[in-house]
């Protein structure tokens, strides 16, 4: 079980959360839809089922943000894990620019959420920068910013002058330019899913924190949720459980598979930079943000790990990965090669194989589920969790989750 009140096992987010903790109650008996994780897609689903009129149970095994959500870099960035190119090239033009668009929509849509609602999470409309290593690099994002611009979508490619421009400090040598996304924020992710949370509370949803969903089956109209506390029976159920999916959906094993994810923060630091931020200083990518009080975070370097981190649930940061953070937070930022480190901390993402999030229905039930977001959750979130809620109370399939069905070609291979 994630404890992210153990020293060892808090993210920034969960540190720097400064939020009253939401009232949690004991696990009831019914309720009119289940939502079984606490992230930032179940805290969507359940303030979009809120807002519907419906009572949503939240279940979380660890609290809310406990995964990925909580233990992240903190950006809603438009696009998919994998490059444009490389995104149309795998599921063919008309996909790839479905998916875009998709994210697109979800980066607006939480932005919306986040003014309705009042949720203060520090969200910065600033951009992202996809910082290029050396020419080849650069040009591969020309070719990548020259596909996005003729599908309709914003980007901007940066010579190193310009990107130096947007950049308070010094970038590294090696740094030749950008592909500079303005469909882009940065954010507190705890604030934002305790945010979300809060909102859907406000409006007649509970938070029950400790039952561990095991299996689902028919209960008249509605289903039966057996957790290791007991059951609950309601009218539909959203599983939005990331990394812990095919725990709790067997069929989905093989397809959703954990990947963890480490991540550092700095001690305060001059300033460096507005936007969010992106490199490929290894084959897995890296990513982070300079937070308002002059902090910074820095993820990714898992393959310097050994299997590059897949299939571990373990939330253990380890030396080799952190020590090529260290380094490669250098390279980019050389200022920052003297600034003591606050924090590490890990976490388990959900991958594919074709990078994109699964989402559909468990055989006849009234169970609707999504996850495999492949480190790139926050712009599906809103607009996945409102698909997965009208689902819930009874819609047809809306498009969102047809565009991502399990049995997609690209997944297969």
């Amino acid at each position: 079980m994630i404890d992210p009140a153990a020293p060892d096992q808090r993210s920034h987010w969960h540190s720097s959360l400064d939020r009253p903790a939401l009232a949690a109650g004991p696990l009831p008996p019914v309720a009119d839809v289940v939502v079984v994780g606490g992230g930032v897609l179940g805290a969507s689903a359940a303030l979009w089922l809120a807002r519907a009129g419906a009572r949503p149970l939240v279940l979380d095994q660890a609290g809310p943000a406990a995964g990925a959500s909580g233990r992240n870099g903190g950006l809603l960035v438009s696009g998919a894990a994998e490059s444009y190119p490389d995104a149309v090239a795998r599921l063919g033009p008309a996909a790839a620019r479905a998916v875009y668009a998709l994210s697109v929509e979800g980066f607006y849509t939480m932005r919306a959420l986040v003014d309705e609602e009042g949720v203060d999470c520090e969200l910065r409309l600033s951009g992202n920068l996809g910082l290029a290593i050396g020419e080849a690099q650069l040009a591969r994002y020309a070719a990548a910013v020259e596909l996005l611009r003729a599908d309709g979508f914003a980007a901007e490619l940066l010579d190193r002058a310009a990107a130096q421009a947007l950049v308070e400090a010094p970038l590294g040598p090696e740094v030749a330019g950008a592909k500079f996304n303005p469909v882009a924020a940065t954010l507190h992710s705890g604030r934002l899913v305790h945010g979300l949370l809060a909102a859907a509370i406000a409006r007649g949803g509970a938070l029950c924190v400790g039952p561990r969903a095991l299996a689902f089956a028919r209960d008249g109209a509605g289903v039966r949720v057996e957790t290791d506390q007991g059951p609950v029976r309601a009218g539909a159920v959203v599983v939005a459980a990331n990394a812990w999916l095919a725990r709790i959906i067997p069929a989905l094993e093989g397809v959703v598979t954990p990947v963890r994810g480490q991540a550092l923060v700095s001690a305060p630091a001059p300033p460096l930079l507005t936007p969010g931020f992106g490199v490929a200083l290894t084959p897995t990518g890296e990513y982070g943000q300079q937070r308002p009080d002059g902090r910074v975070v820095f993820g990714g370097c898992r393959a310097a790990a050994p299997g590059r981190d897949v299939g571990t649930y373990d939330l253990s940061p380890t030396p080799p990965v952190q020590a090529a953070l260290d380094a490669g937070l250098a390279r980019i930022f050389p200022s920052l090669a003297a600034i003591p480190v606050e924090r590490r901390w890990a976490g388990t993402m959900a991958f594919t194989a074709d990078y994109l999030p699964v989402a559909g229905q468990l055989d006849d039930l009234p169970v609707w589920y999504a996850g495999g977001f492949s480190g790139h959750g926050m712009p599906f979130a809103a607009p996945v969790g409102r698909a997965l809620a009208e689902a819930a109370l009874g819609a047809a399939a809306p498009p969102a989750l047809a565009l991502l069905r399990p049995d997609r070609p690209s997944l297969a291979g």
